[in-house]
């Protein structure tokens, strides 16, 4: 059960090297990283540093300040996140309690709600209601699709569609007009559509007090934080200031909330923010200096949409610490602590009379998603899952009796159908697809899962031992069409098969998903010409060949020759 579950997530975080002492008090020191309160005390919770590091950080000359805990530091090192749970009950008890302080300057808060576009339906968003209660004069939701620039243009105009959705997706939650201030389509990692998203803000500052940034973890919420702490939103000495001034409890719990000061979009500033944006949008890619060209090519590799080009060069020679400068991650698993020579900078707080009037932009913890595929793999395979990359689609041509796997962690079967049917596969250019028949099926999975064929979960036969068995689900789809899709089958949270069928053909399908994780079955499908993004088949087998379509960067002129 979830119970079980969550005891062998919290084994990962027990294995780590370095033991709990239970007897030390905590620090009163916040980790400079994820700002909970240092302590050695309980392996489980947030802010913990092992016991002897603790120890040795205590008599450095610096003692703890500047310290990050143990999971900022693999976050930052080894890309383990050791997850922090807030289960969803004391989630929401604990946002409650945050959204019914005293409203300031006698405005309620912006929720500024994430969601990952590629997870919609989005199972949180329904919640969304009840945590503004009447008592919470809250100034509204706005809400922020993510991860825009992993996903591929299938059709002019896919931006557009994707923003319908999710104002549907909105209305279907119960979001009323009155709630809604806004839907935007960002990727805080290429930057794609934030001016858009700092403009919006800043033309809310009137109407709304505080400002909370809530989503599931794995929203792209940290990264939505530190974009929009280097950007105009933020007081401009703030990103060298994410210090104590800018930590604070989170009532209930442990943890302390990271918040940067919101500066006030006077009509000055916002005049000159508008000039800056001007000058950037007369710019073309030629223009640009050796090192921009060198990020913006970057940035093209790992998404379609990409923004954000000229500020992030002025900006990032003051880098903030919440970036995790390795000078200030004083430790380190595997070395005991080297004692840097320099002298500890002098770190600026923020004076009282820029903190008394801010109005100020807390994160909060990531929401652990129920029944999702993402809670049942361990930080290696969660690595293989998440797409990080702008997202290739591989479509196959498949007749009734084949079957496809994605690693082992989902299968979809075609049973019955007159003609051949297309599959597009939407998921991690890094999890493998295979394609068998339905007569080989059972065994290729017997024989493969948990080894290098599949690859997801990895750890062989005693890995599958623990992993929950896959169970069907029967899908009968109607084609609607060979360059259109009839709808999506989404394995849980580790992707989707798109599902092209001839007009007014009767598909019998059958999906698998890990038990206790969801299957879902979209229509209409997030990205309806999905199977149009191929190249030619591969001759003698399902396959198509792949095509990766052009990446568009949204603040630059185009060349109209290129």
């Amino acid at each position: 059960g979830p119970a079980a579950s969550r005891e062998r997530r919290a084994g990962v975080v027990g294995a780590l090297p370095g033991r709990p002492e239970p007897s030390v008090p905590p620090s009163g020191v916040s980790c400079s990283g994820c700002g909970a309160e240092l302590q050695c005390r309980d392996g489980a919770q947030p802010g913990f540093v092992p016991a002897d590091k603790y120890r040795s950080l205590e008599e450095s000359p610096a003692g703890l300040r500047g310290a990050v805990c143990q999971r900022c530091w693999l976050l930052a090192h080894h890309g383990r996140a050791l997850r922090l749970q807030l289960p969803p009950e004391q989630h929401r008890r604990v946002v409650s309690a945050a959204l019914q302080r005293p409203a300031r300057h006698g405005r309620g808060p912006l929720l500024l709600y994430l969601l990952d576009v590629l997870e919609l339906p989005d199972p949180l968003l329904p919640q969304l209601p009840e945590l503004l209660s009447p008592e919470v004069p809250a100034a509204g939701v706005l809400v922020v699709g993510t991860k825009v620039d992993l996903l591929p243009a299938d059709s002019p105009g896919h931006l557009g569609r994707l923003r319908q959705r999710l104002e549907a997706a909105c209305a279907q939650a119960g979001l009323g007009r009155d709630a809604l201030v806004d839907v935007r389509l960002v990727s805080a990692k290429t930057g794609f559509g934030l001016e858009g998203l700092v403009s919006r803000l800043q033309r809310s500052w009137k109407c709304a007090g505080d400002v909370y940034l809530l989503g599931a973890t794995n929203s792209g919420k940290s990264t939505l934080f530190n974009a929009l702490l280097r950007s105009d939103y933020c007081k401009s000495r703030a990103p060298d200031v994410v210090d104590r001034a800018t930590v604070s409890p989170w009532p209930g719990t442990t943890l302390n909330l990271l918040k940067f000061p919101i500066i006030n979009p006077t009509c000055d500033r916002i005049f000159r923010r508008q000039e800056r944006l001007k000058e950037e949008a007369l710019k073309t890619e030629d223009q640009l200096s050796s090192e921009e060209k060198r990020h913006l090519n970057r940035l093209k590799k790992q998404g379609y949409l990409v923004g954000e080009v000229g500020r992030t060069f002025q900006r990032q020679k003051s880098s903030p610490l919440i970036e995790f400068d390795p000078d200030m991650l004083s430790y380190s698993i595997d070395e005991d602590p080297s004692h840097s020579h320099k002298k500890p900078k002098e770190k600026e707080e923020f004076t009282y009379n820029e903190v008394k009037d801010a109005r100020w932009c807390f994160d909060t913890p990531g929401i652990v998603k129920e029944n999702c595929v993402l809670n049942l793999l361990t930080d290696k395979e969660v690595k293989l899952v998440m797409p990080a990359k702008a997202i290739i689609p591989r479509t196959y041509i498949l007749k009734p009796g084949m079957v496809l796997f994605l690693a082992a962690l989902g299968r979809v079967d075609y049973l019955q159908g007159e003609k051949p049917a297309w599959f597009s596969v939407v998921a991690s250019n890094l999890l493998p697809v295979h394609i068998s028949t339905l007569s080989n099926a059972d065994a290729i999975y017997e024989k493969h899962a948990g080894e290098e064929l599949l690859k997801v979960p990895m750890g062989g036969k005693e890995r599958m031992k623990e992993f929950p068995p896959l169970v069907p689900q029967d899908i009968t789809l109607k084609g609607v069409g060979t360059t259109e899709a009839v709808a999506d089958i989404k394995l849980s949270s580790a992707g989707w098969v798109a599902v092209t069928a001839h007009k007014e053909e009767e598909l019998l399908l059958r999906a698998y998903t890990p038990k206790g994780t969801e299957l879902v079955v979209r229509e209409p499908p997030l990205l309806p010409c999905i199977s149009s993004i191929r190249g030619a088949r591969i001759a003698g087998t399902a396959a198509y060949r792949t095509k990766k379509p052009p990446s568009l960067v949204e603040n630059l002129k185009t060349m109209k020759n290129s």
